[in-house]
């Protein structure tokens, strides 16, 4: 619903998945965001981490894993 508006856009794709996770994430190249769900508090109001690419086995790479293997699972969004 809120992504809607960027089908068709030149190199954005979204998929839809139905893995529980507990966390969203943000990325772009070699930085991203995390945004840790916490029960009870709206994604607003819950921790954002700004994690940056700094060699290999880190943080960004474990979170990297995590969306790529959910996002293989996912199906294409269409209009």
């Amino acid at each position: 619903m809120h992504y809607g508006p960027l089908l068709g856009t030149p190199g954005v794709e979204l998929r839809r998945h139905g893995t529980t996770l507990y966390n969203s994430l943000y990325r772009a190249d070699d930085q991203m965001l995390v945004n840790a769900h916490v029960w009870g508090v709206n994604a607003y109001g819950a921790p954002v981490w700004h994690l940056r690419r700094n060699g290999a086995g880190g943080m960004f790479d474990t979170y990297a894993a995590s969306f790529d293997a959910v996002w293989e699972t996912a199906r294409p969004v269409e209009r």
